[in-house]
């Protein structure tokens, strides 16, 4: 059979499906459905120059490729390609067409440095390898078993301290825009991000159909959200935290823990019976917390780079 790659149809359920299918299949550990991927599809910021690709054979859908800039980098030309085949459909040539394809898009509009994740097993750092990429740093992923695991005990907020949900800033969740840009902002990364633009975060983060403001927790003290842990469900059972993180003036106070452990403990009662996470393999203090959690290393990633022209 023949693989043709081309563009993502977000407004086709067929699509999204089949998106997200081989999104789960190869990714079990990141939440996707097909109302994210159309979603993200129709609000990406345009300078992203966002274009999901995927490729398919014989009708069916065996490769995805998310393809963008990383407009919010202060350093121009950063690109990201991300790249992943049914576990079940590789060796056909889907991957090498989707790769070509995205390094083709994103020349055109003015990458000239490209990153890209890629499990770390033998065959796809190979993969990368030969297509011309160096590896950089990793992360891991990680599991929870809330079904069956049992989770630090609840503990009320030290004096001065209030926990609240993210639900709680509904009419005005710009304080939580300004904790989550100085967090990211500090995060291990090849690429400088500077996150300046609440409009795209209200789009990007706030309205985005996976964010579950009610799981969300924040810890408040002087009315300033202080630490935070934002969720993000499938609508289902499985829940992820994507950010967990304390503004610079309260770290070291156990806040973003407290925030995290709430955020759990809702999660569970809510009927969700899997948690997932992911670390820089560098940040050893947020490894250790969430092993403290009970989180498990179910998977790596490598960060692979290759320089244009």
């Amino acid at each position: 059979m023949t693989v043709i790659v081309r563009d993502l149809r977000p407004d086709v359920r067929a699509d999204t499906e089949g998106f997200a299918r081989v999104r789960r299949l190869a990714l079990p550990f990141i939440l996707f459905t097909p109302e994210s991927i159309a979603y993200d599809a129709a609000h990406m910021h345009p300078d992203a120059h966002y274009r999901p690709l995927v490729a398919e054979e014989d009708g069916e859908i065996i490769g995805t490729a998310q393809v963008h800039l990383a407009h919010e980098s202060r350093e121009p030309g950063q690109g990201n390609l991300n790249v992943y085949v049914h576990p079940g459909r590789t060796r056909r040539g889907a991957g090498s067409r989707l790769v070509r394809a995205a390094e083709e898009h994103l020349a055109s509009v003015g990458a000239t440095r490209l990153f890209a994740w890629v499990l770390d097993e033998p065959g796809n750092r190979a993969f990368a390898e030969r297509h011309g990429y160096r590896s950089s740093r990793s992360a891991h992923f990680l599991r929870l078993d809330l079904a069956n695991g049992t989770l630090p005990p609840l503990q009320d907020p030290p004096p001065g301290v209030e926990l609240r949900t993210g639900a709680d800033f509904a009419d005005d969740p710009r304080p939580l825009f300004a904790l989550d840009a100085e967090t990211m902002s500090d995060e291990p990364s090849d690429i400088a991000y500077e996150f300046t633009d609440y409009e795209a975060w209200l789009v990007e983060t706030w309205r985005h159909p996976l964010f579950s403001p009610e799981l969300t927790s924040v810890a408040v003290v002087d009315g300033r959200p202080a630490a935070f842990s934002a969720a993000r469900t499938d609508g289902g059972t499985r829940y992820g935290t994507v950010m967990t993180g304390a503004a610079r003036a309260f770290r070291g106070r156990g806040l973003a823990k407290l925030a995290k452990n709430h955020s759990l403990h809702r999660a569970r009662a809510a009927g969700c019976t899997e948690a997932f996470t992911g670390n820089d393999a560098g940040n050893g203090p947020m490894i250790a917390i969430n092993k403290w959690f009970g989180y498990e290393i179910c998977g790596t990633e490598v960060r692979y780079v290759r320089e244009l022209g």
